[in-house]
């Protein structure tokens, strides 16, 4: 169990997918760019066997953890992680149920 203070430390953001393709050489991994408003990030995510085609991700919005550390993968700096919820198939990633703007906290 955590407090309520430790996750108010979580800073979750929704940001729009500016760019998605597969990381060479690494059959789960996409890397992603993602606008936050003010600015864009790499973001290196674990979805790409949910998403062969990661072409469909450009466009939607996901919420993204953006004030964890920094992390090398295969090279790649990522600069945040992407929330899915764990299916039969593999990671789903969550999206609002409207749009927001992209930047917009999650609470």
């Amino acid at each position: 169990m955590i407090t309520l203070d430790d996750f108010k430390k979580l800073e979750i953001r929704i940001g729009k997918v500016v760019s998605a393709e597969k990381v060479p050489e690494a059959d789960k991994l996409l890397r992603l760019m993602i606008d936050f408003g003010t600015e864009t990030r790499q973001i290196i995510s674990g979805i790409a066997l949910s998403y062969p085609d990661p072409s469909v991700l450009v466009g939607k919005l996901l919420p993204v953890l953006t004030n964890l550390e920094p992390r090398t993968i295969r090279g790649l700096e990522s600069q945040g992680m992407v929330l899915a919820a764990s299916g039969e198939a593999g990671p789903i990633i969550l999206q609002p149920e409207r749009e927001v703007p992209a930047g917009s906290e999650v609470k």
